[in-house]
């Protein structure tokens, strides 16, 4: 792209997606004064947010309207334009543009690619059979809370954070749901073996059939749905619900010569391997100084990335990024969970085992904080998110004793 500037500041900006990478983009351009075109183009109805789809939304207590990303006023407040109910089909660097599916063109001399990710299908016979579910976008959400009806028998197809939140919400909407999961538990890396097999076992406890097995088919037949494991095992249900993680398209960056391995590569700074298009959210892996490629497939990371992409076209430098924070919530109960909770270091357990609240620590060595899950315990999760981002190490006795404020290890 051949940048029009101002004191080399790109003057027209397009933003492909308005997700959450998105919009955070969008707000962090305009608040470091950028005061040229900003163009967002998006697929959808309107921005809204994602991570209600599984929970409120599906549940019937919330609309569209209550998950807005921003206001309907936003755009015009910050004067941006937007393309609702249009896709980008082609970036053409040369000539300074986006093409639209409509034929149309945005004048572009930089362009954010924050266009998210897919649902992975079920890669078994049968996993594209009428009746099988995804959840990634408010279409998804609507067609599945029509079929999750009263007496339904669903299958939900993995225990990650989608699948558990969607088996959580169909028991809660009066089906009988079977979940089935080849790890068990899941989610340790992300939570820590403690808490994710406290999360893990609510399932049972709210009357989910909990299955620990692989899927090898899937069957249609008489308008019901079988789903037949690797060891065997057969259930047939009304509706199934496959979680099974995400992949991202990559013919937008493709056919533009950018770089891609299941996803765009991308610096610490988002900015591609063409120097005027950026990426950010679930379309980016960010290549470290190590050269491994890194996705942070969480609502904050989306968030983050945004920001930073943003900082970078206007010449700035990033915020230093918070370490990694995502939550959840099932069975009535709100899952947290900050940094490394992988197995190295010494756990140090606030509360106790298998009852709520619970928080599990991470500590290195040193006593630094690496990482902090929590059940029901946000203000220690909060104080964890400080303590991580401090490079603390604060005395063991006083983080696993519930009697202790949270606040108090950030005096230390």
């Amino acid at each position: 792209m051949t940048v029009k500037s101002t004191g080399g500041v790109p003057d027209r900006i397009v933003v492909v997606g308005a997700g959450v990478a998105g919009i955070a983009a969008v707000e962090r351009l305009r608040s470091l004064g950028h005061s040229g075109k900003i163009t967002v183009i998006d697929a959808g109805e309107q921005p809204y947010d994602r991570p209600p789809l599984s929970k409120a939304f599906l549940l019937g207590e919330a609309g569209l309207e209550q998950i807005r990303l921003v206001p309907e006023s936003w755009f015009d407040e910050n004067d941006v334009e937007l393309r609702a109910r249009r896709s980008a089909v082609r970036l053409r660097p040369a000539e300074g543009s986006v093409e639209l599916d409509d034929g149309s063109h945005a004048p572009a001399d930089a362009v954010l690619l924050a266009t998210g990710g897919v649902p992975r299908p079920l890669p078994v016979p049968g996993g594209n059979l009428p009746g099988v579910h995804v959840l990634r976008t408010i279409e998804d959400a609507r067609g599945l809370r029509e079929a999750l009806v009263p007496g339904a028998g669903a299958v939900v197809i993995g225990g990650g954070l989608i699948g558990a939140e969607v088996a959580s919400s169909a028991v809660a909407l009066g089906c009988e749901v079977t979940l089935i999961e080849p790890v068990d538990p899941p989610l340790a890396a992300a939570v820590g073996t403690e808490i994710a097999t406290l999360l893990h076992r609510q399932h049972t406890q709210a009357g989910i059939r909990v299955v620990t097995d692989t899927v090898a088919r899937l069957e249609g037949g008489s308008g019901r749905l079988t789903v037949v494991t690797g060891t065997g095992k057969a259930f047939t249900a009304d509706v199934v619900v496959a979680g099974i993680g995400m992949t991202v398209p990559g013919d937008l960056a493709r056919t533009a010569g950018l770089d891609t391995a299941d996803g765009v590569i991308v610096d610490r700074f988002h900015r591609t391997s063409h120097p005027a298009v950026f990426a950010a959210g679930d379309s980016a892996r960010v290549c470290g100084p190590d050269g491994r490629l890194h996705r942070r497939e969480h609502w904050q990371a989306a968030q983050q990335g945004g920001r930073a992409a943003a900082a970078a076209m206007l010449g700035q430098p990033p915020a230093v990024p918070d370490p990694d924070w995502f939550w959840s919530d099932r069975h009535g109960v709100h899952v947290e969970s900050v940094g490394d909770l992988r197995g190295y270091g010494r756990h140090v357990r606030r509360g106790t085992s298998g009852s709520l609240p619970l928080t599990v620590f991470n500590l290195a060595d040193d006593g630094r904080v690496l990482g902090a899950a929590a059940v029901d315990d946000p203000r220690a999760i909060a104080a964890a998110r400080r303590l991580i981002g401090a490079g603390a190490a604060p005395d063991p006795d006083l983080l696993a004793d519930t009697s202790v404020n949270p606040r108090t290890w950030l005096r230390g």
